[in-house]
């Protein structure tokens, strides 16, 4: 992953792995409509709790093996043992996957699972080099984690866990400002780590609302109030919504950031519009 970065901007692309024969469908569609646009790097996610265990381990070998593209496999601490994380690491490294994002991760509503053996994301990053040769990634947060109890204690634990990584994927956020502090801060603690922005493209007002929620993280009101005056069309919340995220994307590359990384939500249809604002290659 460190050579593909290094290579200049990258574009890059979240999928999560589908639960009916339905879904499975779509996103075989969106994979072959987005390899066209060349990608750096594919993500694949990992459910609360190891939900998707073997289902992201099967896609993300799939992706591949019968792909042009690199596939990097998201995997969490929560409720696994350390014995655990060592199988699913070993599984990954003797498939020939050299990418992993090491997320700290959250467990199912109404679990009774255990927290897990592993207390932080970096942590995990520690075990994974110890492991195998992978590539590392950790995300970053734009705006302060939810559990965090300042600004700059999120910063301090986001540049520590950084400085033992290879790059970074952010949360996605709105407001450009919130990215370039981010990094700034880094910078401040000593960390040029490569900090790739993650991209959620607005295509509904309720549905980008509980996304934030969940997140913790701000929708700004100037945008609310702007899709408000056409809340009534569904076709132009959209539009609306693939503008200002094509604006977002041109205001960071320009900016500096070393690439975008688009949550998909498994179509493809608003990122391969935002790529061709953009201009980007197909």
């Amino acid at each position: 992953m460190s050579d593909l970065l290094s290579q200049g901007t990258s574009v890059s692309f979240e999928f999560f792995p589908p639960q009916t024969d339905e879904a499975e469908e779509v996103l075989s569609r969106t994979i072959g409509e987005l390899e066209s646009l060349h990608p750096s790097f594919v993500s694949v996610t990992y459910g609360a709790g190891g939900a998707t265990r073997e289902r992201t381990h099967d896609l993300v070998v799939e992706i591949n093996q019968k792909t042009s593209m690199t596939a990097m496999a998201h995997l969490t601490c929560a409720a696994h043992s350390r014995t655990e994380l060592v199988d699913i690491i070993s599984r990954y490294r003797d498939a020939g996957v050299e990418n992993i994002l090491a997320l700290g991760g959250d467990l199912p509503n109404d679990s009774d699972l255990s927290a897990g053996e592993l207390e932080h994301a970096l942590d995990l990053v520690r075990l994974i080099r110890a492991t195998g040769d992978f590539s590392v990634g950790v995300a970053a947060h734009p705006e302060p984690h939810p559990r965090s109890p300042s600004l700059a204690q999120d910063r301090d634990r986001g540049a520590e866990k950084l400085g033992e990584a290879d790059f970074a994927i952010t949360q996605f956020f709105f407001e450009t400002r919130h990215y370039f502090d981010l990094v700034e801060d880094f910078r401040a603690r000593g960390v040029t780590t490569p900090v790739i922005p993650g991209i959620m493209p607005v295509l509904s007002i309720a549905g980008t609302k509980r996304m934030t929620e969940l997140q913790g993280s701000e929708f700004p009101q100037w945008f609310l109030d702007r899709l408000r005056l056409v809340e009534d069309d569904p076709a132009a919340v959209r539009a609306t919504g693939i503008e200002e995220a094509t604006r977002l994307c041109q205001e960071l590359l320009d900016g500096g950031a070393p690439g975008l990384h688009f949550f998909t939500l498994n179509r493809s249809t608003a990122t391969r519009e935002i790529a061709a604002n953009l201009g980007l290659p197909n």
